[in-house]
């Protein structure tokens, strides 16, 4: 029998509990996700869900017998693991008379054996490459498309797939999925590409999925990556329907604007649906650098299809999750799980979530939230792995003296940069231009404070430019947002390793 939980650590009770503990172990935790207690929760249910199936199984004695042989099987510890470690901005809370905010900062770690231990798999990948070829795209973009595509098919292996799609207002299958094998003909193909027509995402994304799925399989890190020079218009809803479809079958999709006149607010959800990234590729010269990084930290991935579910209690929300490593960006928190991609061997996944508290909460410890992080990892026979944290503070009239970590103090003060960004795009959409002058302007005073000469200058030349104008520049907006983004790399820490 395999199961893809351990039954014994989503109830937190030891592998010999007796049935009554089992029993006062799932109604303790049953009390706090039951869909009737913690209603409008996604992340509540579906960990009700797995609780319930966990606690039927150790109800059944033959169940659990097999259960128990196999886990028994398994404690020669020969299979890889991550941990999932979770730290509150605090420990002890002053209840006040309104609601407060604080902030856990989770974090899945990669087994650190995987770095000595050459993985053996199947295959790696199962990439797809989206590529714009409209009009657009003419001259030199296209170019350097070209050359990124060739120093990618060079770095992959046989035993890898590959399929490439080019689009403008219709889809064509340059290169059906297929080893990587006969490297100079997959490159023949791609040197044909020509710039021609309009710009249909949709077209080209549902072509590639089509495409990723004829390979896709749990072993394989399947994934598509969208470069695109332009907007997309009239199938921005059929591109996120098709981007959840994907997720839930196990691709994630990964989306670059090259340039500025793409729509970097539908790249930024088509990703994180997805567990993907989005990025802003700013000149032609720079597509061939972001491309080979991103197959490059691909080919290093760990564990496939990492995701959290965070079901925090009855009276506590979650407001908000942004992940600060191994590429930061604004998370989604309406749906069962947040999807976070890839966990590099090397490199560990930082998500800092953000509750609101509610008032005049009594005096003792309180549970706040549980997270269950999944994920597949690839080296082991039994991919699917899980880690549990829950989460208890203290509320107390007069808590010692504690600061916050500096790993949280750190990723919000660069954090704030970001928000600062977004406020004052906020202010200038509602018709407030002095608001949002000043913003720009507290923005570059607080850039330059920390040493980001260009990024400073940046935001006090687009601050000059909406006091004028009453508009931020295409590649102003994108810089900002995309470069104060980047800052956050910083705060997620080697020394949270």
């Amino acid at each position: 029998m395999t199961t893809r939980n351990n039954p014994y650590s989503l109830l937190s009770v030891a592998p010999d509990a007796s049935v009554e503990e089992i029993k006062t172990a799932y109604r303790r935790i049953a009390r706090r996700l039951h869909p009737d207690a913690n209603q409008g929760n996604p992340g509540a249910a579906v960990q009700f869900q797995d609780i319930t199936t966990a606690y039927e199984l150790l109800l059944d004695p033959e169940k659990r017998r097999k259960l128990d042989l196999e886990l028994s099987k398994n404690k020669a510890g020969n299979d890889f693991i991550f941990t999932l470690r979770v730290t509150p901005s605090k420990r002890a809370i002053t209840p006040l008379p309104e609601v407060q905010v604080m902030y856990l900062l989770a974090e899945i770690l990669p087994d650190p054996r995987a770095k000595e231990a050459e993985q053996t798999r199947e295959s790696r990948l199962n990439l797809t490459l989206v590529l714009d070829r409209s009009n657009s795209m003419n001259g030199t973009r296209l170019d350097k498309v070209k050359v990124a595509a060739h120093q990618i098919i060079d770095q992959l292996n046989a035993k890898d797939i590959l399929s490439v799609i080019i689009f403008n207002d219709r889809a064509e299958i340059l290169i059906p999925a297929t080893p990587v094998e006969n490297k100079t003909a997959l490159k023949a193909k791609i040197s044909m590409m020509n710039a021609s027509g309009g710009t249909e995402i949709f077209k080209g994304l549902s072509a590639g999925v089509d495409q990723n799925k004829r390979y896709l399989a749990p072993k394989l890190v399947n994934h598509v990556v969208l470069l695109t020079d332009g907007n997309t218009y009239g199938d921005q809803e059929q591109c996120i329907t098709l981007a959840r479809s994907a997720s839930e079958q196990g691709i994630s999709i990964s989306a670059m604007g090259l340039g500025q006149e793409w729509n970097d607010e539908f790249l930024d959800e088509l990703a994180s649906i997805t567990g993907g990234t989005s990025s802003y590729i700013n000149s032609a010269s720079a597509v061939v650098r972001f491309l080979n990084d991103h197959v490059r930290n691909l080919s290093n991935a760990f564990a496939e299809r990492t995701r959290l579910s965070v079901a925090s209690d009855p009276d506590v929300r979650l407001e908000s999750a942004f992940k600060l490593s191994p590429h930061p960006q604004p998370l989604s928190v309406g749906d069962d799980y947040i999807q976070l991609g890839s966990l590099q061997a090397n490199r560990h996944i930082s998500v800092l979530l953000q509750f609101q508290m509610p008032a005049n909460m009594s005096l003792g410890f309180r549970s706040v939230a549980r997270l269950v992080a999944e994920a597949d990892i690839l080296a082991n026979h039994q991919q699917q792995f899980q880690g549990v944290s829950d989460l208890s503070l203290e509320i107390a009239e007069n808590p010692p003296p504690e600061d916050p970590p500096i790993a949280i103090l750190d990723a919000l003060g660069k954090l704030t940069l970001y928000r600062m960004q977004e406020r004052a795009q906020e202010a200038l959409e509602s018709g407030d231009v002095r608001e949002a002058t000043r913003r720009l302007e507290n923005l570059a005073t607080r850039l330059l404070a920390m040493g980001e000469e260009d990024l400073a200058h940046q935001a006090m030349s687009e601050a000059r430019r909406v006091a004028y104008t009453s508009n931020l520049s295409d590649q102003g907006r994108k810089t900002l947002k995309y470069q104060t983004r980047f800052l956050l790399l910083e705060a997620s820490s080697e020394e949270s390793t």
